[in-house]
């Protein structure tokens, strides 16, 4: 199975490359808003949904590693390739590119807006004393660091970020579900629907079922990691890759659903989109929370590529009634 184009960049990555970039592609801030979600669902259809997510994207993460070098002495290393593959060379780039811009953009924009949000959230808490600067401008710091980064020529290059990403990932998950149990359920916490009307159900399981599918991303990146592993008739690059992939299911079975459960039992139905607004922690673990997540996202903005068509089509039917509902309220400031 040894490659023999020479124009083909090295493939030198070990299993703990595949770990964290796995990692770092799959646990994302998404997880601070699990709680809330588990508020649309309720206990029992929270759980469920929860777990059926991670047993089936890890199903489907193997078999995308098995399609990897599906076709003896050939390795797909990019999606659009695996469905010229499938679907001949030019509906293959059909069916695939345009589903990978649309998502690709929408979830860059999340990240770009969670990074600059995180940013600004910190030089307000740091400098109490300073001219507030508009989301907008940490925004295009934002972009400037990301810009930087595209220009590295693979994975391998952003190691580093990638294992601070992970390190980041696990560390504000961390910080979530500890303060969570420390803080207790409230007095006169409830459990039952946040909504009033059926319909207000319907959309909310949708809109959780979105999050929770936001949360669940690591397959953006599964043939572009795996493409970085070294590959024989022996010891094919399937074998780090599911190992590295074992590893990372494991670190996100740590990280949400202690963060789901135990922030959904301090608050119940009333807790905030972001676990870490209702928790309302010290000045220095804000700082250090958000200072997690601005490193996290860095890291897995370069990550982002099309992870489904559930997050497509769930979250904004669920959003846009959000949307509707809050229009009524909203302010426009010149």
């Amino acid at each position: 199975m040894a490659e023999t184009n020479a124009n083909i960049k090295p493939r030198n990555a070990k299993l703990c490359y595949s770990a964290f970039h796995n990692v770092t592609a799959m646990v994302g801030a998404a997880v601070l808003g699990f709680p809330y979600a588990m508020s649309q669902l309720g206990w029992g259809l929270g759980i469920t949904i929860l777990i059926l997510s991670w047993i089936c994207t890890l199903y489907t993460a193997w078999q995308m590693i098995e399609m990897h070098e599906s076709v003896p002495g050939k390795r797909f290393d990019k999606y659009h390739e695996l469905g010229q593959h499938a679907f001949g060379e030019k509906l293959g780039l059909w069916i695939v590119v345009p589903q990978q811009l649309m998502v690709e953009v929408g979830i860059d924009i999340v990240y770009m807006v969670t990074g600059a949000k995180s940013l600004k959230k910190l030089h307000e808490i740091l400098c109490d004393d300073c001219k507030p600067i508009k989301t907008t401008y940490f925004i295009v710091i934002f972009a400037f660091v990301q810009y930087f980064l595209s220009h590295l020529p693979s994975f391998n290059s952003v190691a580093g970020v990638s294992l601070a990403a992970a390190v980041m990932s696990l560390s504000y998950s961390t910080i979530a579900w500890i303060a969570s149990i420390h803080k207790g359920a409230q007095p006169g916490v409830q459990y039952g629907s946040r909504y009033s009307s059926k319909a207000g159900n319907v959309f909310g399981i949708f809109s959780a079922m979105g999050d929770i599918a936001f949360g669940y991303a690591g397959h953006n990146v599964i043939l572009e990691i795996q493409a970085t592993i070294p590959s024989t008739p022996e010891k094919p690059s399937k074998v780090s890759m599911w190992k590295g992939m074992i590893i990372a299911y494991l670190v996100v079975a740590l990280c949400y659903f202690p963060v789901t459960i135990f922030g959904y039992r301090a608050f119940g139905n009333s807790v905030d989109d972001n676990i870490l607004l209702s928790l309302e922690k010290p000045h220095w673990l804000i700082v250090a929370a958000n200072i997690f997540v601005v490193v996290h996202v860095i890291g897995s903005y370069q990550f982002c590529i099309v992870f489904g068509v559930v997050l497509m089509v769930l979250t904004p039917i669920g959003a846009l009634r959000q949307v509707i509902l809050q229009a009524k309220d909203h302010k426009f400031y010149l």
